[in-house]
């Protein structure tokens, strides 16, 4: 199977709310998949059901060779997951955070040690490991939770809003590391309301009231979609260039 994730007409409500509306797409393995849309759109309760965490209402979906509504367990087992709201423990440090959840994916002795080390590597969090995970800033935590979330070396990651509410630098340095998991051969779905961070996905699916409403390579959108030239200003004053361009009858955005 080509296909790390295989999404069949899967839909959920919730009474009369339609949350999901019939959507279908794939994943292929080792790539980075953007799923953007606004808040409210759907990305969030796609992203459960595809965990195992919510059964759909209809339709289904393929994750890493299981079916998430038959095999919940055995996708859960393959596959990791950084939710939108960091859920790591504030009163332990970033060592004990790992140790723990290493220990939840049933790691002991030596292989944990050694999936540790690689994970504070891989996060940068080298020099960290004894400081308390609520001292950390939002990017650092980020990092840390990504690292929680690999360290038994699933097939696919989950990450569910990851950079909301961080800073752009540390945005970057946090897309950094997704792409070394893409390089790793590891599938990585992604949420986003950033339209920017688009570029650094192989495959976009765009999601609008629970439909998914465009899909495609950047190429594929930007040639489909953008029309109209686009140019780049550079200036002292971006504000008021801005505020300039905006009485001109040939700039339409």
């Amino acid at each position: 199977m080509n296909f790390a994730v295989d999404v069949r007409s899967l839909g959920k409500t919730f009474g009369d709310f339609v949350a999901v509306d019939n959507i279908s797409f794939t994943v292929s393995k080792g790539d980075v998949f953007g799923f953007l849309g606004a808040n409210g759109a759907g990305k969030s309760t796609t992203i459960r059901m595809l965990c195992g965490l919510l059964g759909s209402t209809s339709g289904t979906a393929i994750v890493a060779g299981h079916d998430i509504n038959t095999q919940p367990e055995q996708v859960k087992i393959r596959i990791g997951y950084m939710s939108q709201r960091f859920s790591l423990y504030e009163d332990l440090t970033v060592r004990e955070n790992i140790k723990f959840f290493g220990s939840a994916y049933g790691m002991f002795g030596g292989t944990l040690e050694k999936r540790m080390g690689w994970a504070i590597e891989m996060s940068n969090l080298t020099g960290m490991e004894a400081r308390r995970t609520s001292e950390l800033p939002g990017g650092w935590k980020q990092r840390l939770a990504l690292a929680c979330a690999v360290l038994h070396g699933p097939e696919i990651v989950f990450l569910d809003e990851p950079t909301s509410g961080v800073d752009p630098v540390s945005r970057r340095s946090f897309w950094n590391l997704i792409q070394n998991l893409s390089d790793e051969g590891v599938t990585v779905f992604v949420t986003t309301h950033y339209l920017d961070e688009a570029e650094y996905c192989n495959l976009i699916a765009l999601i609008h009231a629970g439909r998914i409403i465009a899909q495609g390579s950047r190429r594929e959108l930007k040639a489909r979609y953008i029309s109209d030239p686009m140019f780049e200003i550079e200036c002292e004053n971006p504000l008021l260039a801005t505020e300039t361009l905006k009485q001109c009858d040939a700039v339409i955005e």
